[in-house]
């Protein structure tokens, strides 16, 4: 347990009793840093923008565990707002191991973490749904035994694994997750108020994340249809690298670097960075 993790997982809690937050992700410690000083009330890191900034795909196998886990610690360490992980599969297929993972994920100071049912394999990508469920109870019974109240939370990948019935197995996956003790549920890729509206009353009266990663709903809307929790996944990570890419290219194209007249301004950084280098 680090200096400020029971606080920050009082907050957390707090944060999904009522209401709803928004929780961006910020992929290394200069984000996160950012993120924290410009009102955001918790942060997630993104397994995806994590990835990526190491020249890596967003894949289960793509990194260690270790690597991981190293990379959680440093985004907690890096801020005092509760911070959730995205922790993909748990790095491993059986209950035993997830629980064991998971452990070590809540030893890194975070207030929250992600389980998702998805496999990161081609020819079987969701767990089967008794494994699935099994994986998430197991990730709850040793966030209980570690007695901190760390925020479990279920996620169902259907649709963004483009599951012909996506929102039927998200619906009856997400119900029995919350049965298996997840606080907070989470099927990334719905987009239809409709049915975001559906997943809300299923698993009520426990709290929903939903992903948005395009333009099109609003923080409103999705209040109004009784959403907890929003997140941005890799999005901000993929508008960084879009401005990137395009002064990259344009310079190597036309040789012109119109592009940077739209960076951050060097003193506004540097400003908002001078505190955390005095020692």
């Amino acid at each position: 347990m680090t200096s400020n993790q029971g606080s920050a997982i009082a907050t957390f809690q707090q944060l999904h009793e009522s209401g709803c937050f928004v929780l961006p992700n910020p992929w290394d410690r200069g984000t996160a840093r950012y993120l924290s000083q410009i009102g955001f009330k918790a942060l997630a890191t993104t397994s995806a923008g994590f990835a990526f900034s190491r020249g890596l795909p967003d894949s289960v196998t793509a990194m260690a565990v270790d690597d991981v886990l190293d990379h959680v610690r440093d985004i907690c360490e890096s801020t005092s707002l509760p911070v959730n992980a995205d922790f993909q599969n748990g790095y491993a297929d059986e209950p035993e191991n997830v629980a064991a993972n998971v452990a070590r994920c809540v030893e890194c100071g975070v207030a929250g973490l992600s389980i998702e049912d998805a496999t990161g394999r081609r020819e079987s990508p969701l767990y089967e749904d008794r494994l699935a469920v099994e994986r998430v109870r197991a990730a709850r019974k040793v966030i209980d035994d570690s007695n901190l109240a760390v925020v479990l939370t279920a996620r169902c990948e259907a649709f963004l694994i483009g599951h012909p019935l996506a929102f039927t197995v998200a619906m009856d996956r997400l119900v029995a997750f919350a049965d298996a003790g997840a606080d907070c549920l989470y099927a990334p890729g719905v987009r239809q108020p409709d049915q975001i509206e559906a997943i809300v009353q299923a698993v009520a009266p426990k709290p929903v994340n939903v992903l948005v990663g395009s333009p099109g709903l609003t923080v409103s809307q999705l209040a109004g249809l009784g959403v907890r929790r929003v997140s941005v996944g890799s999005a901000l990570s993929r508008a960084a690298w879009g401005a990137f890419m395009r002064a990259a290219q344009e310079i190597n194209d036309s040789g012109t670097f119109n592009s940077f007249a739209d960076a951050g301004g060097f003193a506004d950084l540097n400003q908002v960075f001078t505190a955390f280098g005095e020692k």
